[in-house]
């Protein structure tokens, strides 16, 4: 095998991820900007309620699902619906967060995602991580202590939600390397998408309520904002099901800037003194990763 072929996953990998963290991105924007008007709850609701269309369309396209017989049960079924409990939970955190709080903090905070991806590599997946691997973890938890910035005036508890919606997403990642490899990736995310609607639903009904949608306008931000989060959390998938999730982590992290860009454009918003220094060792840690990702990758390519 050449070492352009070997190389052709990840970097198909690395493109799909960055671009699932622009629509995810995209989608916390429009959230931000319907948030003031809408219950938490119901904005996840209705995020997954149009999630699942682009969902279905890609699953009815997908030539690998065709080639099985268009099969609808699956042998995880239950993990995969399991996914849509870690997808609400992240939502709910990830959203109030983003009312509460500016959206390159909210974001910055909630990007720690690798962090707990390769910390939970360890027990669920079985991995190995190495010293430097540990060493990037503690750098970027170490800068998301100094955005957050527990006990200081500037401080306040909202900032502890991107953490737990970067938990949700986290277990998200992972779990999709557990689903056996004949699976197509598209009727994983239709599953997620259909337990996180049913458990969003609930979720709605049982403590807000469904409060009416105001405006046409609305309407048009709401299905915009579930088809950029249906079809991000697709790619995601697809990513993390191409190479080992410690690889992919790094590059989540692409995600600061994206919504630092869409913060200040948007919502006029440059929160440096928040953000710095605590960024740059965020930035630092998935740069790290990937130095040693490559310096592994070349003692592999000398030993072949």
């Amino acid at each position: 095998m050449s070492a352009a072929s070997s190389y052709s996953p990840f970097v198909r990998a690395v493109a799909t991820i960055l671009l699932a963290i622009f629509l995810f991105d995209v989608m916390g924007a429009i959230i931000k900007h319907l948030g003031g008007r809408y219950p938490t709850q119901q904005l996840s609701m209705l995020r997954n309620l149009f999630g699942l269309v682009p969902g279905i369309v890609v699953l009815a396209w997908s030539k690998d699902w065709r080639a099985m017989g268009r099969p609808l049960i699956i042998r995880q079924w239950r993990l995969a619906l399991l996914r849509g409990g870690f997808v609400v939970l992240a939502q709910f955190c990830f959203y109030l967060s983003l009312v509460h709080l500016e959206f390159a903090t909210a974001s910055t905070i909630g990007f720690s995602g690798p962090l707990f991806i390769t910390a939970l590599s360890v027990p669920i997946l079985g991995l190995r991580v190495g010293m430097w691997r540990w060493l990037a973890v503690g750098l970027g938890f170490l800068g998301v202590m100094l955005v957050m910035r527990p006990g200081s005036e500037v401080f306040n508890w909202y900032a502890l939600l991107p953490l737990g919606a970067a938990v949700g997403y986290a277990c998200i990642s992972i779990t999709a390397r557990l689903f056996d490899d004949d699976i197509p990736t598209a009727l994983i995310n239709v599953y997620s998408l259909f337990g996180a609607l049913v458990a969003s639903a609930a979720l709605t009904f049982t403590t807000s309520g469904f409060s009416p949608i105001e405006t046409t306008e609305d309407w048009m931000w709401l299905i915009a904002m579930g088809f950029a989060g249906g079809l991000a959390v697709f790619l995601l998938i697809s990513a993390y099901r191409l190479t080992e999730p410690s690889n992919l982590s790094p590059f989540e992290y692409f995600g600061i800037p994206f919504s630092f860009m869409i913060g200040w454009f948007f919502f006029d918003e440059a929160p440096f003194d928040r953000l710095f220094p605590g960024v740059l060792l965020i930035l630092s840690a998935g740069l790290l990763i990937v130095w040693r990702e490559r310096v592994q990758q070349r003692a592999l390519a000398g030993n072949g």
